[in-house]
């Protein structure tokens, strides 16, 4: 029991060097149950407490590994503190793939229990969008109502039907049910829903919990707020030169955006966001039609950086504007000079 104990506090000690407030709490928390889950098992299934102290000692091996500075291991315990893999992301899917109260009708109509799974709207909104697929692409639309793995004897109006008889309506069942399962466990879990306003702002917590939606993982917690303001923005504006600065420290201005000073850290953050996929929720303009959802990455994503050369760009300043105009102005005068110039222009 004593050498569980100080295998327990320098878990602890290494959790307490993580860069991050999130993840000293999520690895405290899964500390606390890995090892209680070691101290109740059974006496008598010494195999099963040995290979809960090995799993145990690879996490802590990880957490070494990526305090070191190895990126993969860097990696994969973000992965397991927002849900990319691990327990918490099957908490984190639960809201989704669960059935509602009044499934629809069944297969097999002696067999209440036997009705296909029902594709939520996120869900499907999830399945169907390639920012929150795992290295695979996208599904259409009909394909959640057929399935294409499905025979098309389960369509009685199919040639097959009529030429090889219908299919089976357990084995339509469970093929409905298979695919359904092998497709969801793809999906990259969002942590929260964002609902867009008529006027395009960003709602509060309290808008989405009062449209209806479902409350799905860190829902209100701002978990995807924390880790853009550790990314910061791309590029930074240029500092003020020393002439340009007020003789007073009080007129600076101070809505200059910061991020994590380690660009080491803010690489991993930002790669991070590039799996974690946002639900975005857009109302209808009539009351009686069901909002829209769009899967989108955020704009600081590493993914969508090194794709979009432009966003790269910093931003237009004051300075750099006029500039930029006064090129426009110059190239200008030295067109109309080479018009001018020009033998045509002086024939005609």
């Amino acid at each position: 029991m004593q050498s569980l104990t100080s295998f327990y506090r320098q878990y602890l000690r290494q959790v307490r060097r993580l860069p991050h407030h999130y993840l000293r709490i999520f690895f405290q928390i899964k500390a606390s149950d890995d090892f209680r889950a070691i101290r109740r098992t059974p006496p008598h299934k010494p195999a099963l407490r040995t290979s809960k102290i090995r799993r145990v000692s690879r996490d802590l091996r990880k957490i070494e590994q990526a305090l070191g500075g190895r990126h993969d291991a860097f990696t994969h315990i973000l992965n397991l503190a927002y849900g990319r893999k691990g327990k918490l992301k099957w908490e984190l899917m639960e809201p989704f793939t669960a059935q509602p109260d009044s499934p629809p009708d069944p297969i097999i109509p002696a067999v209440p229990t036997s009705h296909p799974p029902v594709y939520s709207p996120e869900l499907a909104a999830l399945l169907t969008a390639s920012a929150s697929r795992i290295s695979s692409k996208s599904l259409e639309p009909h394909q959640l109502e057929f399935p294409p793995i499905l025979s098309p004897r389960a369509n009685p109006n199919s040639e097959e039907a009529q030429l090889l008889g219908p299919l089976s309506k357990r084995l339509e069942l469970n093929t409905r049910w298979r695919y359904f399962t092998r497709e969801w466990k793809k999906v990259l879990p969002p942590l929260e829903v964002t609902l867009r306003k008529e006027d395009g702002s960003i709602s509060t917590p309290a808008d989405v919990s009062s449209s209806g939606s479902k409350n799905i993982g860190f829902q209100g917690q701002r978990i995807l707020n924390s880790i853009e303001n550790i990314v910061g923005p791309s590029t930074l504006p240029a500092p003020m030169p020393r002439r340009e600065r007020p003789l007073s420290e009080d007129q600076l201005p101070s809505d200059r955006p910061t991020r994590h000073p380690s660009r080491w850290l803010r690489r991993r953050y930002q790669d991070l966001l590039g799996r974690i996929p946002v639900l975005l929720m857009i109302p209808s303009a009539h009351k009686l039609q069901k909002p829209v959802l769009h899967i989108k990455l955020s704009l600081n994503s590493l993914s969508l950086v090194g794709r979009s050369s432009a966003y790269r760009r910093p931003h237009l300043d004051p300075v750099n504007l006029a500039w930029l105009e006064r090129a426009d102005v110059l190239d200008q005068n030295k067109r109309k000079k080479v018009i001018l110039r020009s033998p045509l222009y002086r024939l005609s």
